[in-house]
């Protein structure tokens, strides 16, 4: 798969991967509104996505039979992966926060929504059993806030999956501004700040391609 041709191109630009910085007013409101402009973008932003792709299986497998309980997808976008969730298991209850109300818009129904920044979530502590980010902490800006967020709503004993990019990788896709990419070792030590268990893998998009170094997923229990 050519990669690069899923980045819009007003996000094809040369910069490299961003210092940490703070998520200003400023910034977060053109993060918002390029979201929200990216949502009328169907080809790089669908609201679906092949159920067996191995981002999706992982998810499943990692968190088993959701029936009855409560999980959150961060940073959703249109709530492909949590359309997923949601036809598997449909006494699940799935709620999906996004920055972008566009994108939230394209939610389907039976999924539960929250406009809000990954660093600023509106849920008790321990609100969720489960939770996951995909390709979505890379726009959190403010990476070790939205980390601890992620961890401060899932309750004791409950699972979190991150999956993102490789930081070793920085280049290969062209990116807005504010994106991040993460070294393994980095957002292994940002969970253990919260998480008694975690740990970290390279993986492919297809379960029977071998992992080429462009995604991680960190997989930990609270």
């Amino acid at each position: 798969m050519n990669w690069k041709s899923l980045v819009p191109a007003r996000w094809r630009g040369t910069a490299p991967v961003a210092a940490a910085q703070a998520l200003t007013p400023e910034l977060e409101s053109r993060i918002r509104e390029s979201f929200n402009e990216a949502a009328g973008d169907e080809e790089h932003f669908p609201a679906t996505i092949d159920p067996r792709i191995f981002h999706v299986q992982l998810i499943l497998n990692q968190f088993g039979d959701l029936s009855g309980r409560r999980v959150l997808d961060a940073g959703c976008g249109k709530g492909r992966f949590a359309r997923i969730l949601r036809e598997r298991y449909p006494l699940a209850e799935v709620w999906g926060a996004d920055i972008s109300d566009a994108m939230l818009k394209c939610v389907p129904e039976g999924i539960r929504t929250v406009q809000a920044p990954m660093t600023r979530m509106p849920f008790e502590d321990g609100f969720f059993d489960a939770a996951y980010a995909t390709e979505s902490l890379e726009h959190a800006v403010n990476i070790e806030a939205a980390v601890a967020e992620i961890c401060r709503v899932v309750k004791k004993g409950g699972q979190i999956v991150i999956i993102d990019k490789n930081a070793e990788q920085f280049g290969r896709l062209k990116t807005p501004e504010w994106e991040r990419w993460f070294h393994r070792g980095e957002l292994e030590d940002l969970l253990r700040r919260h998480c008694r268990e975690v740990s970290s893998r390279f993986i492919s998009y297809w379960e029977d391609v071998p992992p080429d170094g462009l995604f991680l997923a960190w997989l930990a229990k609270k």
